[in-house]
């Protein structure tokens, strides 16, 4: 029942008959119409100060608590609650009062991270840095023999043998009534943020960088990530008919029968950073987190981990639903309460909220979703079409190719919880997924055709609109593909065979020649070679036999034995080095730029070596593998060995340069001496002398430059530079 009176208004909250006044939350205090839309949300009409929509809030807040961050709560028999407060001490909730427990109360430690009553009744605190105490007489004071655990205790637990275990920041402690046994040994030794007893009686111990810890009839597992875990930092645990959640630094871990799956944002949870868990005995799973207050279903889960689904629906609270924040506190166990009647209690880092899950009602209203606007490379579009009760469309020009559609929703409950599904029918069969911050699909290149842009709207329930709405799309092609063009080009295809048949039958005369004119340059380089080995070979080996006659004659020289051999061994060398460069010239597996550059600075060290003449080379440290043609690499060799020639024979040179520069499309070969120059000629008259005119034709036949010039030292310089393309 809503009242609406002239000076103030009433909401009738509940069925004990207490009035809620909503004088100062209104603009103004004279409420003179009254209406509740089909969200739940009170719509308030006043006489002077506009219209107000009053929000029924899920959850209701402990004003007597305060701003403060509370990190633990657990309810006694009595129905009393009671939780521990980061820096303040610890409070008693009676149900009508709030009992404060601070310095004045005995409470030497302010910094309460764990409050928990056994099933004895006891009120156990574990606080950060103080120890572990228990209430008694109206007062806290310390624990039986609990100096013997780490004083910083975030973790409070008992089992179902009635044991109290404490985690520490460097180990775990187990109490039996008499005494506490500590476990310090790794990964125990780490500060411990969660433990929890399943229906087998094994114990989980989750902590704070060494992963999940399984103590089960004296053995011991550790779980990391490498076995599936999502994090190695545990901060809570819950077990639930034979599974086991594990809430980490980095999502949701569920565990049954000895499989893993990870649930995080990508599944669908507002944030991965898990503070707490709590089983609301209603089938859902309520995550406190940084990011709010999460609750799943756990059915949900389930199909989540066969793969019947890879989207997991995530109700997420907040302060706009009656959360004093959205922040929970992390670090403590226990966390989260549910009492004896249904309620749950969750802690903040501004206080402590409560709510009866049954009171909560999903929204079950569809909201309606419309398309706002449509822009076509950045120009807006006819926006008064797309509001029209007719087929809405658009048309895309030839040429133009971005599309930019802009929709919207209409969700007041939960407007930034709500989420958008969008696709192109006809270029895309996925739909987009997006959520309530994103109201907008662009599309880069649509491909001629016709399609259907398809959006649709889900509130913060899940719920979706089953009809959504819809935009005709039409992307004209260019001119080059119309019926008329299509029709010209077949036209010119016919003709177009035509000419190929005759193209075919010249191509294969020229083929034809180009075999016979590759067969003569095959013969011609038979030739080469043939006279290559017969000039440089054939005489050599002539004069070997020469000299093996004079050898025979003066055999009773040894004089002339010794001269006569030294001839033939300098013989043989000098037909060794023909035969490789012969060899050489023939690979064809040398007909590469580095296989021709690094040839010639071999045989320039080898032949000035052997000559005295010092030498330095200059090259670049890597050189291209780019191919080349045996006419270049067989006429740049020549010219370069012709040079070194000169430098030894001719120019008395005692020291030489090999210089090389190499370009993307071309190379240049300087050897530079200190000899006795160009003897008085001039560049272009030293040139034109035989050795040097051959030097310069074979430079030009491959399409190169020859160069002669002094060098600085008083010697002369050779520049042979010659082109890189393609063979």
């Amino acid at each position: 029942l809503i009242v609406g009176t002239y000076g103030e208004w009433v909401f009738w909250s509940d069925s004990q008959g207490k009035w809620t006044q909503l004088k100062k939350e209104l603009s103004h205090n004279f409420a003179i119409s009254l209406a509740m839309d089909r969200e739940g949300s009170l719509w308030v009409g006043t006489d002077g100060g506009g219209l107000n929509r009053v929000k029924r809030q899920v959850f209701g807040a402990l004003p007597e608590a305060g701003d403060v961050t509370v990190q633990s709560t657990t309810e006694d028999k009595w129905g009393r609650l009671w939780f521990g407060i980061n820096g303040g001490g610890a409070a008693c909730w009676t149900g009508r009062d709030l009992l404060r427990f601070t310095n004045q109360q005995e409470l030497a430690n302010l910094y309460v991270r764990s409050v928990l009553v056994d099933d004895s009744q006891r009120l156990w605190a574990g606080t950060y840095g103080g120890g572990l105490l228990q209430f008694d007489a109206g007062r806290f004071v310390g624990a039986p023999r609990a100096e013997t655990l780490d004083p910083h205790i975030s973790v409070i637990y008992q089992d179902r043998q009635s044991r109290v275990w404490a985690g520490t920041q460097s180990g775990l402690g187990r109490w039996d009534g008499m005494n506490w046994t500590v476990l310090t040994n790794s990964p125990l030794d780490t500060p411990i943020q969660a433990l929890v007893e399943d229906a087998d009686g094994t114990i989980w111990v989750g902590t704070g960088g060494q992963g999940l810890v399984r103590l089960s009839g004296g053995d011991m597992r550790v779980f990391t990530r490498s076995d599936g875990l999502p994090s190695d930092n545990v901060t809570s645990l819950l077990a639930d008919k034979g599974v086991l959640y594990v809430g980490t630094a980095n999502g949701l871990g569920r565990f049954e029968q000895g499989r893993w799956t990870r649930i995080s944002k990508s599944e669908g949870l507002a944030g991965n950073h898990i503070a707490y868990l709590l089983d609301d005995g209603l089938g859902y799973l309520w995550l406190g987190s940084n990011a709010g207050l999460m609750r799943v279903a756990k059915l949900e889960l389930e199909q989540l981990a066969r793969g019947d689904k890879t989207d997991l629906p995530c109700r997420t609270y907040g302060k706009a639903d009656g959360l004093p924040t959205g922040e929970c506190t992390q670090g403590s166990q226990p966390a989260a309460c549910r009492t004896m009647a249904g309620l749950l209690w969750f802690p903040t880092i501004r206080g402590l909220a409560g709510v009866d899950p049954a009171t909560i009602m999903a929204n079950t209203n569809p909201p309606p979703v419309v398309i706002e606007a449509v822009s076509v490379d950045g120009m807006p579009q006819s926006t008064d079409a797309l509001r029209s009760p007719s087929p809405k469309s658009v048309v895309i020009p030839a040429g133009k190719e971005g599309l930019d559609v802009e929709f919207a929703s209409l969700n007041l409950a939960a407007p930034e919880k709500g989420h958008f599904k969008f696709r192109m029918a006809g270029h895309e069969n996925a739909w987009n997924v997006r959520d309530g911050r994103f109201r907008s699909a662009h599309y880069p290149k649509l491909p001629p055709g016709e399609y259907t842009f398809q959006v649709t709207a889900g509130n913060e329930d899940g719920v979706w609109n089953p009809v959504g709405a819809s935009l005709l799309v039409k992307v004209l092609p260019p001119f080059w593909q119309t019926w008329w063009f299509l029709l010209s080009v077949g036209a010119a295809m016919v003709g177009a065979l035509v000419a190929s048949v005759h193209y075919v039958s010249t191509q294969r005369l020229q083929r034809q020649l180009a075999e016979l004119r590759q067969k003569d340059a095959l013969e011609k380089e038979r030739a080469r070679i043939a006279r290559d080995i017969h000039d440089q070979v054939g005489a050599s080996l002539t004069q070997v036999s020469l000299i093996g006659e004079m050898l025979e004659a003066d055999k009773d020289q040894p004089a002339e034995v010794e001269s006569h051999a030294r001839q033939i061994s300098q013989t043989a060398l000098e037909t060794t080095r023909a035969l490789d460069e012969i060899v050489w010239t023939v690979n064809p597996s040398n007909d590469t730029l580095d296989a021709l550059l690094n040839y010639i600075c071999k045989y320039a060290q080898d032949y000035l070596a052997v000559a005295g003449v010092k030498y330095r080379l200059e090259v670049p440290p890597q050189l291209p593998n780019t191919p080349i043609t045996p006419e270049l690499r067989h006429n740049v060799f020549l010219a370069a060995k012709e040079a070194l020639t000169n430098v030894v024979k001719h120019a008395k040179a005692s020291a030489a340069i090999v210089r090389l520069t190499v370009e993307p499309d071309r190379f240049t070969l300087e050897i530079e001496d200190n000899g006795r120059g160009l003897g008085g000629l001039d560049p272009k008259a030293a040139a034109l002398r035989n050795g040097l005119r051959n030097m310069r034709k074979r430079m030009e036949d491959v399409g190169g430059s020859f160069a002669l010039e002094s060098a600085a030292s008083g010697g002369a310089i050779v520049r042979l530079s010659a082109p890189v393309g393609h063979v």
